[in-house]
């Protein structure tokens, strides 16, 4: 393994580490420096070989968050156009996310409305590049205009995090009941926007 091989992998480590030790009771800033370092198996002083300090971290972890969502939604179009429905495909793929990737969710749930700007500012970022790709989606599949796609994604991701947060620490049986709802409000998005899209005067 080559020098920048094993600096990479070190660093994965470290972020691998992080996201470890954020559970329904820590947030980002609740870790130590240290506490990384040992999760990691890295001395603390190496640590700043590969970042700044913790806020750095921070935002990768947000950074690494926002990659995760934008491939699931990814995933969920690949089984889509495998024969998935959209609605049922995408609520079923983003619930198997969240069950096993609780951390990553959790943090960009908690550091949404969090006391930090810059971790507020990078979640946003990268939930408005989420509600992009969907409009984007909802576009070329339903054919609507530009604004009443946005109205109908941004609704849709509003949505659908919303549940995820109820669903993140229910066992199996709510979290079905949970994708079922979510799936119907969903439809009820859905309906409205092809509705309200079909009235507008020409």
């Amino acid at each position: 393994m080559s020098r920048q091989e094993q600096k990479q992998k070190t660093r994965q480590s470290i972020i691998d580490a992080a996201f470890q030790l954020l559970n329904e009771n820590r947030t980002l800033s609740a870790i130590s420096l240290r506490e990384v370092a040992r999760e990691a198996g890295i001395a603390p002083t190496s640590f700043y070989r590969h970042f700044k300090d913790m806020d750095e971290l921070g935002l990768t972890l947000v950074d690494e968050a926002g990659l995760a969502l934008r491939q699931l939604m990814r995933q969920a179009r690949r089984r889509i156009a495998s024969g998935g429905g959209v609605i049922d495909t995408s609520v079923d793929t983003f619930m198997e996310f969240i069950t096993a990737n609780s951390n990553v969710f959790r943090l960009l749930l908690r550091e949404h409305t969090g006391t930090s700007a810059a971790y507020r500012l990078a979640v946003s970022r990268e939930i408005q590049h989420f509600t992009d790709e969907l409009s984007d989606y909802i576009i070329e599949q339903l054919k609507i205009p530009h604004d009443i796609a946005v109205l109908q994604a941004e609704s849709m991701v509003r949505l659908v995090f919303s549940a995820g947060a109820d669903a993140l620490e229910a066992d199996a049986i709510l979290k079905a009941t949970i994708s079922q709802r979510v799936k119907k409000q969903l439809r009820f998005i859905q309906l409205g926007s092809l509705a309200f899209w079909q009235k507008l005067p020409d």
